[in-house]
């Protein structure tokens, strides 16, 4: 950094005194001014716009962008991830909206990221004074794309904790109910978070290329409902696991038979329907097998939030312009004043006034990479193999041959028989053919004929219906008066009808709820 002997004033170099700049224009609480020692009380020394370049080693604020690029890679990844969503079959790609939604807010954090890198934006609104959403368009869309989507992963992360909570510990299925109120949930609130932490706090350039929002007030209006949200989950997610556990250790302690029907036959214990430990095991194993990638979704990203929280805080703490700060930060002032503005060799004192490039570094990306866990996650290898079969479908469409209509064969050809009940038994079992609908094929047989057409009036008699005499649509045995039709013995035998006698116990099929 160059001084400027202007607006250095009395503040050694690399300072500059504040009375010589405009009290208008940029985030001027950005500014970090102190008054210097040895100097008049009426002059404050700032230290020079951008901040971050003074408290890193020189070049690490450039390499920061890798960030940013790292956020377009997998914001094009989940970009197509979403389309699979939408094009392919649910078969390949087993989509949920919970998935869905939290895919969609991670484009939201992954825009912050890719903004800048097309509008190069200027950090700084003058010498010491650093542009805000006010002053600068870009930090007005950059900010506000983090702080929607940052609301968003997480609410959308809460919603999908309690889903998989209700279903594995209390055996309820989320119905119409809970998908219209976790949409207004997960999509009303981060709008409103955003809308009072524009109003009240605002976004600023306080640490590279990205807007991200101001100290004053943050807490409580955006990083306080950001943790709270976050602990739920993380509570509700871990008290979900523990019940697993608990259910697990039980049904290992559990030697009572079983009753969920694998040794053959359903028991009963009386009208009320009783659901054992092995029983509420197996429900549950169920249940994780098919939703086990949600919850590992659900705990790296509240894992990652809670590390961004710390790490943010910690850096809106260094900012303050409090007394214990400014105590802390006067040796590494004084000895950027005796260095003549060398920060490289003031690096170490500035480690200890907030993280270091090692941890900030570490957010960055993780932010920047917070899509690839929704990729690894939630997408599937058979997406690939569902874009490979849609592909092959409209290269080379199958021709199916529909026995309804057969336009591609000639006229002369097209020739129906319907064979009468008579005739069915001398002639040979027709080649079976596709149909529009199962009852096509219930009412008559068809089969396509090479030769003339046969008048299908030829055929239209109508046959009284006989019933077979080994008949057993109904559960009752015939009666006498059907017995004395068919010259069949009075005693009859249930046996020679393969039907069961009624010593013989009912059979039943499927799962029995009283």
């Amino acid at each position: 950094m160059t001084s400027n002997p202007d607006t250095n004033g009395l503040c050694p170099v690399p300072f500059m005194q504040q009375e010589l700049f405009p009290t208008e224009g940029g985030f001027l609480k950005g500014r970090l001014c102190n008054p210097f020692p040895g100097l008049p009380s009426n002059v404050t020394c700032c230290l020079p716009c951008p901040h971050a370049d003074w408290r890193y080693p020189e070049g690490f604020v450039e390499k920061t962008e890798v960030a940013n690029w790292l956020a377009l890679v997998v914001f094009i990844l989940n970009c197509l991830m979403l389309l699979s969503f939408a094009v392919l079959p649910t078969k390949w790609t087993h989509r949920h909206y919970l998935g869905v939604c939290l895919a969609i807010a991670i484009l939201f954090m992954e825009l912050a990221f890719i903004v800048p890198l097309g509008a190069r934006p200027e950090e700084c609104f003058n010498d010491i004074t650093p542009n805000d959403m006010k002053s600068d368009l870009t930090c007005a869309f950059s900010g506000a794309f983090i702080i929607f989507g940052g609301f968003s992963v997480v609410m959308w992360s809460f919603c999908r904790a309690l889903s998989l909570h209700l279903q594995i510990c209390w055996d309820v299925i989320p119905g119409n109910k809970f998908f219209y109120g976790t949409l207004v949930f997960g999509w009303g609130l981060p709008a409103a978070g955003l809308a009072v932490a524009l109003i009240i706090t605002g976004t600023s350039y306080r640490f590279g290329s990205i807007c991200h929002i101001n100290h004053d007030h943050s807490i409580a209006d955006f990083w306080g409902p950001l943790m709270g949200f976050s602990a739920a989950a993380l509570v509700i997610q871990f008290v979900t696991l523990a019940y697993c556990v608990h259910v697990y250790i039980k049904s290992l302690l559990d030697n009572s038979p079983t009753t969920d029907g694998s040794s053959g036959m359903p028991q009963y214990t009386g009208s009320v329907r009783t659901l054992s430990t092995r029983q509420a095991y197996r429900r549950v194993r169920r249940v994780i097998q098919l939703q086990w990638r949600g919850i590992a979704v659900v705990l790296t990203i509240i894992g990652n939030v809670i590390f961004f929280t710390v790490i943010f805080i910690s850096l809106d703490n260094s900012a303050r312009g409090t007394p214990e700060i400014i105590l802390k930060s006067t040796p590494w002032l004084a000895c950027l004043a005796t260095a003549k503005g060398d920060r490289n060799q003031c690096v170490p004192l500035a480690r200890e006034l907030g993280p270091n490039e090692a941890a900030t570094m570490a957010v960055l990306i993780l932010l920047s990479l917070s899509g690839m866990w929704t990729l690894i996650f939630l997408g599937r290898f058979s997406m690939i193999l569902g874009w490979i079969d849609l592909v092959k479908r409209k290269i080379a469409p199958t021709r199916e041959f529909v026995s309804a209509d057969a336009r591609d064969l000639p006229s002369r050809n097209r020739a129906y028989e319907m064979l009468s009940a008579s005739q069915q038994d001398n002639a040979k079992s027709p080649e079976p053919l596709l149909s529009s609908s199962p009852s096509d094929m219930s009412m008559s047989t068809l089969r396509f004929s090479g030769a003339k057409a046969v008048d299908p009036e030829a055929y239209g008699r109508e046959q009284k219906y006989t019933s077979p005499v080994l008949s057993f649509s109904t559960p009752r045995p015939p009666s006498a008066t059907h017995r004395h039709e068919r010259g069949l013995s009075q005693d009859w035998d249930p046996q020679s009808s393969f039907a069961q006698g009624r010593s013989a116990p009912p059979y039943w099929y499927g799962d029995t709820k009283s």
